[in-house]
C-alpha cells in the first residue's frame, strides 16, 4: 500500500472503522528552486520590513490580523495555539447526505481511505451501505491542527475522503451578475440541435493517460538534454521530514450492532429484545416442565 499521510479511524456512533489516509494526488509541475548564480547555493526568503526595507530578526515578528483598514490586533503563539482544534484522530461523521447536494464548487482534495488493522470488514460494511443509498457521510477531520470538513464517498472496491471547503469560503454565483439572456435564454430549436450536434461529433471516452502537462514535458526534456550533456551543478540543501502521530485504534466491529440498536428506537430496536424474552420464557416453561 502507498505511504499513508495519516493513520486514525472512521467513527459514527459507537463504531470505530480503523483507516489510513494516502494522497489521491501528486502535485507535477516543474519546480523552480532559486539559486546563487555565483555558488550554486539555495536561496531563501529574507524577512523584510516593507516600510523601511530593511531585513529583521526572528524575535521581532509578531502576528496579527486586520481588524479595520491599517488597524491590527495582535495575537500570541499561545493564543494561537490554543484555538487549534483537538486532534483526536477521528474522522467524526455526523450526518449522511444524497451524493446530488454537495455543490461542485465545494469539492476540494480528494484522499484514498484504505481499512488498517482488522478493520476491513466494517469498512466494506460502510462502502456498500453508502453505495446502496447514494449517500455520502459529511464528517469533520483535523489534519495538521487544522480542521476540515469532509466527505467520505464509495469509489469502486474502495472510499475516499474529499476535504470540503466551508460554506464561507465559497463564493454566491450572484456576483457573476448573469443577466435574463443567460438565466432565461431564448434559444431556437435549431440552434440546441446543432450544438447538440457539435457536442456528438466532438463526444469521446475519457483517456487519462493522453491528458498531459506540455509545459512540463518540455522543460524536462531540455533538462534531460542537459543533463546528459554532464551540465549538472552540485546544490548542497538540507532535507527533514517531520514527525507524523499515528492512533492505535481497535477495531470494535461488535460496537456497530449496539451503536445501531441503540438509535434505532421503536418497532426496531424492540425485536431483539422481544425475541430474547420469548426464548428465555421457552427455557423457563421447558424447566417448569421437568
Amino acid at each position: 500500500m502507498a505511504r499513508a499521510i495519516w493513520k486514525g479511524a472512521i467513527s459514527f456512533g459507537l463504531v470505530h472503522i480503523p483507516v489510513a489516509l494516502v494522497s489521491a494526488t501528486s502535485s507535477h509541475g516543474v519546480d523552480f528552486d532559486w539559486l546563487d548564480s555565483r555558488s550554486m547555493e539555495p536561496v531563501g526568503y529574507k524577512r523584510v520590513n516593507k516600510v523601511t526595507g530593511k531585513e529583521i530578526s526572528k524575535e521581532h515578528i509578531v502576528k496579527g490580523v486586520q481588524y479595520e483598514r491599517g488597524r491590527y490586533v495582535v495575537l500570541s503563539e499561545e493564543e494561537i495555539r490554543s484555538a487549534h482544534p483537538v486532534s483526536t484522530q477521528t474522522i467524526d461523521i455526523f450526518a449522511f447526505v444524497d451524493s446530488e447536494q454537495i455543490p461542485l464548487q465545494n469539492i476540494d482534495t480528494p484522499y484514498y481511505l484504505a481499512p488498517d488493522k482488522r478493520g476491513g470488514k466494517v469498512y466494506a460494511l460502510l462502502r456498500e451501505t453508502l453505495s446502496k443509498t447514494n449517500k455520502v457521510a459529511l464528517a469533520r477531520v483535523v489534519l495538521h491542527t487544522r480542521q476540515y470538513l469532509a466527505a467520505l464517498m464509495p469509489l469502486e472496491s474502495a472510499m475516499v475522503l474529499v476535504k470540503l471547503r466551508w460554506p464561507a469560503e465559497v463564493r454566491s454565483l450572484a456576483q457573476l451578475e448573469l443577466g435574463s439572456e443567460v438565466t432565461k435564454p431564448d434559444l431556437a430549436k435549431g440552434e440546441l440541435d446543432m450544438a447538440k450536434r457539435l457536442v456528438e461529433d466532438m463526444s469521446a471516452d475519457w483517456t487519462p493517460e493522453e491528458y498531459r502537462d506540455s509545459f512540463e514535458d518540455k522543460i524536462m526534456a531540455l533538462v534531460d538534454t542537459k543533463a546528459h550533456e554532464g551540465k549538472i551543478e552540485t546544490v548542497e540543501t538540507v532535507t527533514g521530514e517531520e514527525e507524523r502521530k499515528t492512533a492505535d485504534v481497535i477495531d470494535l466491529t461488535e460496537l456497530l450492532k449496539r451503536s445501531l440498536g441503540g438509535k434505532g428506537g421503536g418497532k426496531t430496536a424492540s425485536k431483539p429484545a422481544t425475541k430474547a424474552k420469548s426464548t428465555a420464557e421457552k427455557k423457563n416453561t421447558k424447566r417448569s416442565s421437568g
